[in-house]
């Protein structure tokens, strides 16, 4: 469980490159023992605030603390933190335990208390026996855990993870979230990790934050971000949304405020099915389908112009049977609880 204490703060950091605000002005608080994820596009500015954190850039304006301590202006060696790369970074010349102890070896560290460790660490990310195979002998979930157990072994206070997962295959990356979640807890370390997978962020995290164009959009638990979107670039950034606005929005709630609802939460019924009370309702036809096995998404035109998307879980039927609905008139409802009127 996260601690009260906060890991790091970042207080109006700003980081420019010219006339480019890669970071402007970000208020960040990752509280000690959370697995804390940054999410965004490419180019949001994620990525620039963990080089930040591990001290590989230094920011234009603002203040960053570690553990309390104003680390800004310190070189990467003297802040307790350690990084994870995408590509591993590991020594190809070098067994999977030298790579592990080359941090302790670096510290001067005895070659008996180096073994220890290493066994401790090799136990701990499952690759026990696995000591003199060298890098190019393992698989890619094997190599990434070799770069996690030699970022470990120096027991950082905070370990930054750069999308460590983007090389591996879908099925890996999705096994490694799980592992890479319950390694965490049992460390029980502070663990900042950057991804544009919104997938892999909602999985891990204890809370996101949601980058755009320099600045947070957003930060809160995954339920929160994804069930409460504050604005209308989180909503259509975490998972699908509908985002309904303007003539369209008048025509279904009688404002014209933005609202957002996520198509697992409309229900597409027959066009003489009448809703239950409390829920909204609009007709429309089926103008697209696209089977995807686990579920269907609906394209549905309504009377009077716009789209909403629909999804519905495959419970009882087949490809054949929801391809029948193409063309077919058909009635949406939702429960109103479950619109979101969006600020911005």
């Amino acid at each position: 469980m996260a601690s009260d204490h906060s890991a790091v703060i970042f207080s109006k950091v700003s980081r420019h490159f010219g006339d480019v605000k890669a970071v402007d002005f970000v208020d960040m608080d990752i509280r000690g023992g959370e697995f804390f994820s940054l999410l965004g596009p490419s180019g949001s500015g994620k990525t620039t605030c963990l080089r930040l954190i591990a001290g590989f850039d230094r920011p234009t304006f603002g203040q960053i603390l570690l553990y309390g301590q104003d680390v800004s202006k310190l070189p990467p060696y003297e802040r307790d933190v350690n990084t994870v790369f995408q590509d591993y970074a590991l020594f190809p010349h070098m067994t999977v335990g030298e790579n592990i102890a080359y941090g302790l070896m670096i510290k001067k560290v005895s070659k008996a208390e180096r073994q220890r460790r290493v066994d401790e660490m090799l136990d701990l990310v499952q690759l026990s026996g696995l000591f003199w195979r060298k890098p190019n002998q393992l698989s890619g979930g094997q190599r990434q855990r070799v770069a996690l157990a030699r970022a470990l072994i120096n027991d950082p206070k905070v370990l930054l993870l750069d999308e460590p997962l983007g090389a591996l295959d879908l099925k890996l990356r999705q096994q490694m979230q799980v592992e890479l979640k319950s390694l965490q807890k049992r460390v029980g370390i502070t663990f900042i990790f950057v991804t544009h997978d919104q997938e892999e962020a909602l999985t891990m995290s204890d809370r996101i934050a949601v980058f755009n164009q320099g600045k947070i959009e957003q930060v809160g638990t995954p339920a929160e971000i994804y069930e409460h979107p504050a604005t209308a670039f989180v909503a259509g950034f975490v998972g699908v949304s509908n985002l309904v606005r303007g003539e369209l929005a008048t025509r279904i709630t009688g404002s014209e405020a933005t609202f957002s609802i996520r198509p697992e939460k409309i229900q597409l019924a027959g066009p003489a099915e009448i809703a239950e009370a409390g829920r909204i309702v609009v007709d429309g036809r089926v103008r697209d389908i696209v089977y995807l096995g686990l579920y269907t998404r609906y394209l549905v035109e309504l009377e009077g112009g716009g789209d909403l998307v629909v999804v519905e879980q495959n419970l009882r039927t087949t490809s054949m049977d929801v391809l029948t609905l193409k063309g077919q008139r058909v009635r949406l409802s939702w429960k109103k609880e479950h619109m979101r009127q969006i600020g911005g």
